[in-house]
């Protein structure tokens, strides 16, 4: 029985996405549930999973391709694994291969393309490796080969084969590379101008003494991993300390509807983390209910699925306040966008050992610079400045946010 793989249905407010590449390829069988082609949106990577076991017989839409919900992007033949069919469905550097290919100059089967490139330059199909499936020959494998220099009968056209004169130092040759944006990329981008275009942005800083932070984490951390089974990060002692600040000031806490504030009761927040398709910002939520171990946890969970590209719309969406830390990449200091439609965002910054005047006597101290990000349409700069003196008060004195005062 033929069964055609469709475009699962999209997240909302996402009209297409963007195939980027397949796990499978004709011929190859599959397992129910089994990964087989990755779909991205502006938003989130979507696995597309066999819906059944067998075998793929037909491929519709190429990688780079746009596809929409319901769009057909291949066709699955349930059942056992066959030998590999629809050859029509090959990718384009490997030509359609005769049921019973011929051979070439040796006990290689190849299609007639790969057969002609042979013949044209008195090649010998065994002196070349194949890629293809079970070992066979394709055209990218026998133009490899002809670049590589070991053979010289290369007609006009084809690629010049690399030849290195050791005794000459070879300047690298300028040139440019075009790479369109990627959609999370893309997406990224326009958020970031609409922010800037939208909200009145303004950043006021301060620093932290993290002294007592660092000593409280240095006394628990091996008996904290071995009773939660998770590492004690700084993440969330600036979490804790944002959500009791958050608590006295609310409006830092609210979003942007129009001409209206909405204030949030709960305290959801998004910590940005970086993967290899850019930045992303997953939300923890309910913070204020949770304890270090759950935060920890639930971080490193939604850290893994970014970074694995499996994280979902519902991770990515409803924040109401978002921590960034650029310390880990050794900022000093920076000024945050905000993640709309947000009304703050803080950013923690790399520590350092500096000189401190403490009671009158100049000590090295770990200090941190923090900034925070904020919509002046809402947030007054009073407001601003102490939001960030409450958490500089509760890193600065942990016991705080254990009595919550």
């Amino acid at each position: 029985m033929t069964i055609e793989i469709k475009v699962p249905p999209l997240p909302e407010s996402v009209t297409d996405a963007t195939l980027v590449g397949w796990h499978k390829k004709v011929g190859d069988s599959v397992t129910r549930d089994e990964n087989l082609v990755d779909l991205e949106t502006d938003k989130v990577v979507l696995e597309v999973p066999a819906p059944t076991s067998g075998t793929i017989i037909k491929i519709i839409a190429e990688d780079g391709a746009t596809v929409k919900a319901g769009d057909l992007l291949a066709m699955l033949e349930e059942g056992e694994a066959t030998v590999a069919a629809a050859p029509a469905a090959e990718t384009a550097e490997e030509e359609p291969a005769e049921p019973e290919a011929t051979e070439a100059k040796g006990a290689v089967k190849t299609s007639p393309a790969v057969r002609r490139l042979l013949e044209e330059h008195d090649l010998d199909a065994t002196m070349v490796t194949g890629t293809g499936k079970d070992g066979r020959l394709t055209k990218a494998d026998v133009m490899a080969f002809l670049k590589t220099g070991d053979s010289g009968d290369v007609t006009p056209g084809d690629p010049a084969p690399a030849v290195v004169d050791d005794s000459v130092t070879v300047g690298l040759a300028r040139k440019d590379q075009r790479v369109p944006m990627t959609r999370l990329r893309a997406r990224i981008a326009e958020r970031l101008v609409e922010a800037q275009h939208t909200a009145a942005m303004l950043t006021t800083f301060n620093e932290v003494d993290l002294t007592e932070v660092m000593a409280l984490r240095a006394k628990y951390r091996d008996t904290f991993e071995k009773t939660h089974g998770v590492r004690l990060g700084f993440m969330s002692f600036f979490a804790k300390a944002s959500v009791e600040a958050l608590k006295r000031f609310p409006v830092v806490n609210a979003s942007v509807e129009g001409t209206d504030i909405v204030y949030h009761n709960y305290y959801d927040i998004g910590i940005a983390v970086s993967s290899e398709r850019g930045l992303m910002v997953p939300v923890i939520r309910d913070v204020d209910q949770m304890s270090f171990a759950e935060f920890e946890k639930t971080l490193n969970d939604l850290a893994k699925k970014a970074q694995d590209g499996k994280i979902s719309m519902e991770d990515l969406t409803g924040g109401t306040f978002t921590i960034s830390n650029g310390g880990i990449f050794g900022s000093m200091m920076s000024t945050p966008i905000l993640n709309q439609p947000q009304s703050a965002i803080l950013g923690m910054h790399n520590i350092q050992q500096r000189a401190m005047v403490i009671d009158g006597e100049i000590v090295a101290r770990p200090m941190m610079y923090l900034a925070l990000t904020y919509d002046h349409r809402i947030v007054d700069g009073k407001d601003s400045v102490q939001f960030l003196v409450a958490i500089k008060e509760q890193l600065e004195d942990p016991g705080r946010q254990l009595l919550q005062v």
